[in-house]
């Protein structure tokens, strides 16, 4: 878990997660013209009215606050795509293609930007649902984990941080435990070793 001592193994907060999902590109629709806007982590415009622009999802989400923009929904985040996963989510072991930060990302948009959302309430509960079928497989392969069948694929950020502190101790133990089964007993090799008899007489040395 966060703050023990081995760091690789700690989980990320939800809160480091969301800043992380905060540099995902977005579409924005701005409503004014503006200048570029020059950041350390890149330039983004100039802008102009109704014409849809590529931005960080934070960038986004500032313009929004401030009433300069409305931001597009992204097509993952349709009622019809989310119906189609939630279905093949059930009716599958394995995980459907999602953004890595979908969870994140849905949140805020949920929280900030929630009228620029057709269907909101629909998508909120679709999204939902969704996590809660991923959550339960997670839960389930945990139960059957072993070393040789780490083969999950499409796992989103949060559901990465749930196991990997659990994933990554047990494949220590488990490489620890065939390591031990594995390394010889070297004392005992040792004295199976055949002596090579030595001949040479020995030479004194000369006192200088």
């Amino acid at each position: 878990m966060a703050g023990q001592s081995d760091s690789t193994m700690s989980l990320f907060s939800s809160e480091e997660i969301e800043f992380m999902a905060e540099d995902e590109m977005t579409e924005i629709v701005p409503n004014l013209r503006m200048d570029s806007l020059n950041f350390i982590c890149g330039d983004y415009g100039p802008f102009l009215p109704q014409l849809a622009a590529q931005v960080p999802l934070w960038l986004a989400l500032a313009l929004k606050k401030r009433g300069k923009c409305t931001i597009r929904l992204p097509p993952w985040m349709s009622v019809e795509n989310l119906t189609r996963v939630l279905e093949a989510e059930r009716d599958s072991h394995a995980f459907q293609p999602l953004p890595f930060h979908y969870v994140e990302i849905s949140r805020l948009l949920f929280d900030h930007a929630r009228e620029d959302i057709p269907d909101m309430y629909m998508v909120r509960s679709l999204i939902e649902d969704i996590r809660d079928v991923r959550f339960h497989k997670v839960e389930t392969n945990l139960e059957k984990f072993t070393a040789s069948t780490v083969t999950w694929k499409n796992m989103s950020a949060m559901e990465v941080n749930v196991i990997r502190a659990f994933a990554g101790r047990a494949l220590q133990a488990f490489y620890k435990h065939d390591n031990e089964q594995q390394t010889p007993d070297t004392d005992r090799a040792m004295d199976k070793q055949p002596q090579i008899p030595t001949d040479r007489p020995k030479r004194n040395l000369k006192p200088r």
